[in-house]
């Protein structure tokens, strides 16, 4: 049976490989389709579906949408969204700026910490423009700590300064709703479904979100125990809902893969027609 991998990034957000490249690298793993999903942006798409004819393979139009519930951070994967719609577009930019004020507030943390970092070194590192229409992170921040010599690796800025609990840490700003991204989604033509539920340790919270008009969830993800992944599917099914699944691929840094490779978690290429047809 054919094969999709529905969540990966590229370097529009927090990845490390161009579109292009997710799209080679998933025919050469035998994938049917995959699906670009960066983090609040929509930019790397139109290169990945222009690879997509010349390696014979599907690309499935996403995104990655960061919300907040009872002060916790969820992430809304949306599919086949239309990436041309304005509204969605401009919600987009709205859930970037956001994040950029996290940023600049790590960067005044550091500096306080006697780290002469500025906010043009974090830009450049991730290889951004004023008004760049793709993602800025702590990936990235992490990246022009060690450009300046205030650590030697992403791995190492993230346990001294930027991991919850270091030093330089900063709480994200208040964020739109599962449910509001839920909304979005549907608004832009396309199916929610709740990313990697393990990794909010609440099952109580996962079936909240389902009931509460998710589309479906994600089982099947790098950072899911088989067990996991099992009692996920069964949540899901039992609703009615889509079961998803995907490597949450972001590219490796020295040799390391940050959650999983290309095609590492998949499913059924069947899955895509329920996705079309949950579409708002």
């Amino acid at each position: 049976m054919s094969k999709v991998d529905l969540h990966t990034h590229t370097t529009a957000s927090d990845g490390l490989h161009r579109p292009k490249e997710n799209v080679r690298m998933a025919a050469e793993a035998g994938l049917s389709a995959v699906a670009i999903t960066d983090h609040d942006t929509v930019a790397g798409i139109a290169e990945a579906a222009a690879a997509a004819p010349i390696y014979g393979i599907e690309v499935v139009p996403g995104v990655e949408i960061s919300t907040s519930l009872a002060g916790k951070e969820i992430h809304v994967l949306g599919y086949y969204i239309d990436i041309r719609d304005g509204l969605l577009l401009e919600r987009l930019i709205s859930q970037r700026k956001v994040r950029d004020s996290r940023n600049e507030g790590i960067v005044a943390r550091l500096n306080e910490l006697g780290i002469p970092l500025t906010t043009e070194q974090v830009a450049e590192a991730a290889g951004r423009k004023p008004g760049a229409i793709e993602t800025i992170g702590r990936p990235h921040i992490a990246e022009a700590l060690v450009r300046i010599g205030a650590v030697d690796s992403v791995q190492e800025a993230f346990d001294r300064y930027l991991a919850k609990g270091r030093a330089a840490y900063v709480d994200p700003p208040p964020r739109i709703t599962p449910f509001e991204a839920f909304a979005w989604i549907r608004e832009a033509g396309g199916a929610a479904i709740v990313a990697h539920p393990g990794l909010y340790g609440n099952d109580e919270l996962a079936a909240e979100l389902l009931d509460g008009g998710a589309d479906g969830l994600e089982a099947y993800h790098s950072d899911h125990t088989a067990e996991q992944e099992e009692r996920y599917r069964g949540l899901a099914e039992n609703r009615g809902k889509i079961v998803t699944g995907g490597s949450d691929f972001h590219g490796a840094r020295k040799g390391k893969l940050y959650h999983g490779a290309i095609g590492s978690r998949s499913v059924d290429e069947s899955v895509l027609e329920r996705l079309r047809g949950a579409r708002g």
